[in-house]
């Protein structure tokens, strides 16, 4: 089996842990996770988000993207040098993102800041469909609004929702819209019963993995930086909700992620 973590903060866990990429890189594929994708979250860490690939290229792929958190220090020449940068047709980059919108933190859910949310995920959106890339999607207490905005644009390439948690009926808005959900951490918990039931009644077809290392901690680990090595324990609770075969849970979710998110 294979694994390919579809969302990490790679160069924020090689800080906090004070370890290489190539490090990371090797403790991943001890557990069979052989690709991993790095996304950024504003415009200051394009740079060591694609220098992260660039060090192991056989297994790093990136995205690009202005996170709605930080919403407040995002400036319109942030857009500029984002399209810059897509504009240099890296292979590498496979995506734009992590892009969304975030209703869960009440200083940037403002009618000001909510406004500046919407305009830099409509702007990204667009140069998603100009690039012709898939979009690596936050979404947190949003999940009405986002569908809107993607059913509006019609991707060519769609993209995921990235650490769903939620119900059966939100995810199936995005499923049917084209998009994959992005299972992580959350799962491992027991008391998730509702996104446990909504990820163990979508089609195989429509999950990826991932970890959000270092977020997104499973079950066991709480308060430790998450890494994608221990991708495997997602994977190990989605066998115990799926009716597949883990062979087959893992190989379609491979092939998922790969055409997806892997460069030609």
């Amino acid at each position: 089996m294979r694994f390919f973590d579809t969302h990490t903060h790679l160069d924020y866990l090689s800080e906090s842990l004070n370890l290489s990429v190539s490090t990371l890189v090797e403790n991943a594929k001890q557990h069979q996770v052989e690709k991993i994708l790095v996304v950024s979250v504003f415009a200051k860490n394009f740079a060591k988000v694609t220098a992260c690939a660039n060090e192991k290229p056989e297994n790093i792929v990136y995205g690009l993207g202005l996170h709605p958190l930080y919403i407040h220090q995002h400036q319109l020449s942030d857009l500029d040098l984002l399209e810059y940068r897509l504009n240099q047709k890296d292979p590498l980059c496979t995506a734009i993102g992590e892009i969304g919108l975030e209703k869960a933190v009440s200083e940037i859910s403002t009618p000001e800041l909510w406004k500046k949310q919407c305009e830099f995920l409509e702007a990204q959106l667009a140069l998603a469909k100009k690039f012709n890339l898939p979009v690596n999607l936050h979404s947190r207490k949003s999940h009405d609004q986002l569908s809107v905005f993607l059913k509006k644009v019609q991707l060519p390439k769609n993209g995921v929702v990235h650490g769903f948690a939620g119900s059966y009926e939100q995810a199936k808005r995005f499923v049917d819209l084209g998009y994959k959900m992005g299972v992580g951490g959350t799962i491992t918990y027991q008391r998730a019963n509702k996104t446990r039931e909504a990820i163990r009644k979508l089609p195989l077809e429509s999950l990826l993995l991932e970890t959000d290392a270092p977020d997104m901690p499973v079950f066991g680990f709480q308060g430790q930086p998450n890494r994608p090595e221990r991708l495997i324990m997602s994977f190990n609770s989605l066998c115990e909700l799926r009716n597949e075969q883990p062979e087959i849970i893992a190989e379609t979710i491979w092939q998922n992620s790969e055409r997806l998110f892997s460069h030609a």
